[in-house]
């Protein structure tokens, strides 16, 4: 998967085009991920005892794969996600603009 948590992703089809956001969940079977601050859906939640009040609760929804880009830290562009073979053999994520290594 070319895309893992922590990494900063650009929104580019759906509602929320344009925006940016961190990842915080990946779903890899569903290849589906939570951005933070994306993709926000109201939550009609029940009361459960002294835990919490009933009420519309804002969250995170899961977005598709195919619906964001990779945002390097280097270059700052939304870019796709290659992957390079270091000298000792190790595979490392890349750039496909500046082939700077994510990792």
């Amino acid at each position: 998967m070319k895309i893992r948590r922590e990494d900063q992703v650009m929104v580019i089809a759906g509602k929320d085009r344009g925006k940016t956001g961190k990842v915080r969940q990946v779903f890899p079977e569903e290849k589906r991920l939570v951005v933070e601050g994306v993709n926000i859906i109201k939550r009609h939640t029940k009361a459960r005892g002294g835990v919490r009040q009933a009420g519309i609760v804002d969250r995170e929804a899961p977005l598709h794969m195919s619906n964001v880009m990779f945002v390097c830290p280097q270059c700052h562009k939304p870019t796709r996600v290659g992957f390079n073979l270091r000298d000792d053999g190790t595979k490392v994520r890349a750039c496909g603009h500046c082939e700077a290594e994510v990792d």
